[in-house]
Order: C-alpha cells, then sequence, then structure tokens
C-alpha cells in the first residue's frame, strides 16, 4: 500500500473522548520514535504523516513538526502536484508552527488534505492553495531499516547484552529487560517496545561499557563458581586418596571396591593387569574431573568479566 492509501484507512479515527487516549494514535507517536508522548492531545498531524510513510516503508522526519517535511524529499511545483504529495501550511502566526497533510487534490483556490489532528480526527479538509508553504515528494528518500525480533536479539547480544537470552524470535522477559537495559544506555524511553527510536539507535550503537570493577574482578556469589571450586576440591582429594590407598589401603569398602574392580578386569582378561590399571585409571578420572571443573570456573569468571551474565 502506499502512503496515501495507508492515510485513508484511517479516516474517522479520533482523539480519545475527554482524558482517555486513543491508542491508534498513541501508537503513531510510538512509530516515529516519541513513545516519551503520553497523551494524543499532543499534536499529532506529524506523526500520523510520519506514520504512514513508516508503514510503506519509506523513511520519515521522525519529528512531530509539521515544518519538518519541508526539508523531506523533494520540492514539487504546484502544477506538478500529485495525490499523495505532503503539503504544508503555516499554523497561525507562529514562524515554527504548522500543519501538515497528504494533498488528496487541488481544486482552483482550494487544496484538499488528508490528514490528522484535522480537528481532531483524521479527515479530509480544504486550504487555501495561497497558504501552502510548499508541496514535497518521496524522490530520494532512503527506504526504513527494519529489523526482526530474532535480529534485534542478535543485535542486543553482540553489543554485550546478553541477559536477551536465546534469540528465538519472541520477545519474552529477558529479552524485555535486555530492550530496557539498551535503552537505558542509549537514553531512549524506557518502554520495553522495538521501535525506530530502537533501530537506530542498534545499528550506530557500539558495545557495551564494562566497569572496570567487574572487568577485573570475579562474581561475588555464584552457583557455578561454587560447585566449581567444590569439585576441584574433591577431585584434588581423590587423587590423593587414589595414591593413599595404593600404598596402604586403610577402609574395608575400598578393598571391596578394588576387588569389584580386579573382577571386572578378569572378565575382560585383563585381571593380571589390575594392579597396575586400577591406580592410574582412578587417578586420571579424578584428574579429569579437577579439569574440567577448573574451565568451568574460569568460563564463569570470563562471562562475568565480560558482561554476559548478570
Amino acid at each position: 500500500m502506499t502512503p496515501f492509501e495507508i492515510a485513508r484507512s484511517y479516516i474517522g479515527t479520533t482523539e480519545g473522548p475527554g482524558p482517555a487516549d486513543n491508542p491508534v494514535i498513541m501508537e503513531m507517536y510510538a512509530s516515529v520514535g516519541h513513545d516519551w508522548v503520553e497523551h494524543d492531545s499532543v499534536a499529532w498531524c506529524a506523526a500520523f504523516i510520519g506514520h504512514c510513510l513508516e508503514r510503506a516503508g519509506i523513511r520519515s522526519t521522525r519529528k512531530l513538526t509539521a515544518r519538518s517535511y519541508l526539508d523531506w524529499g523533494v520540492p514539487v511545483e504546484m502544477a506538478e502536484a500529485q495525490q499523495g504529495d505532503i503539503g504544508v501550511i503555516p499554523r497561525g502566526s507562529s514562524r515554527w508552527q504548522g500543519h501538515v497533510f497528504f494533498i488528496d487534490r487541488i481544486e482552483g483556490q482550494w487544496v484538499w488534505g488528508l490528514g490528522g489532528n484535522q480537528d481532531d480526527a483524521v479527515n479530509v479538509k480544504r486550504y487555501p492553495v495561497a497558504k501552502l508553504l510548499g508541496i514535497r515528494r518521496a524522490g530520494n528518500v532512503a527506504p526504513v531499516v527494519t529489523m526482526s525480533v530474532e535480529a534485534v536479539q542478535r543485535r542486543l547480544k553482540d553489543l554485550g547484552y546478553h541477559e536477551v537470552g536465546q534469540i528465538d524470535g519472541k520477545i519474552g522477559p529477558r529479552t524485555r529487560a535486555a530492550i530496557l537495559a539498551f535503552r537505558q544506555d542509549n537514553d531512549l524511553a524506557l518502554v520495553p517496545i522495538i521501535d525506530v527510536a530502537l533501530i537506530d539507535a542498534l545499528t550506530t550503537a557500539r558495545p557495551r561499557t564494562v566497569a572496570i570493577e567487574r572487568a577485573t574482578g570475579g562474581p561475588e556469589s555464584s552457583r557455578i563458581l561454587a560447585a566449581s571450586n567444590a569439585q576441584i576440591a574433591l577431585g584434588a582429594v581423590g587423587y590423593a586418596g587414589i595414591a593413599i590407598s595404593d600404598v596402604a589401603p586403610l577402609v574395608g569398602q575400598a578393598e571391596e571396591g578394588r576387588d569389584l574392580v580386579t573382577r571386572l578386569f578378569d572378565v575382560v582378561g585383563l585381571g593380571s593387569h589390575a594392579p597396575v590399571i586400577m591406580p592410574v585409571l582412578g587417578a586420571a578420572i579424578f584428574l579429569a574431573v579437577i579439569v574440567l571443573a577448573w574451565k568451568a570456573r574460569a568460563a564463569r569468571i570470563e562471562d562475568h568479566r565480560t558482561g554476559r551474565t548478570p
């Protein structure tokens, strides 16, 4: 659909009654990067135009000022104006305020504009042609850069926001947490949504900065780290125990265990080698426990220092 066709589908949309806000209009603010707006009483003619352009895949000015469209796209002469071009007129006597709309048609001294915030609604209304400050057309405007949820998750992870969790294309609690963390670091509105402001920031953002204290320290309390330390200690004790039991077995259960293993070696035809193999095998197992636990410990500390874990 063209921006004009999209705009026409909103005809009849009005501001919420009384203090209530129309969520459709609130979405228009957010779609052009102004999700900080709290009420639909804020002038929304530019938000409406921008929303329709963005939905059609054309980048808008992403501003709430109507006159921002005087610098958008390419200028169009009055005689060459077409349906769907954008017209801008002044509002009151202000030099910066204005009103923006899609041109529906020009008839004699009147231009009919399809716009938002026209008597607090989306409709077609006529204005004097003499009031037109300019007519613009997309021309050289760049297309909108869009990102899927999966792409946003991947970008967040690449930037160091590992709390995003699994890249699954779903906006769950962890993805919302990562979005909020990124927004806070980049001075964006703290709302867990994907909008043009977030996408723009993601495309130009630098990797997340990790505090020096964290980059050079270790996690104060970590179950993984505690378990790794326990495994290392257990492996060391076991390794030492192998050597001690080989010299002087002190516990009857250890002897029974040795007898059981010896019988197993007899079954596979290695009974005569059991006295040599058993100490080596036991030591190798405990040594493997120590090595794996040490690697897990080192990985946990590295994840903490690089910000991969909370």
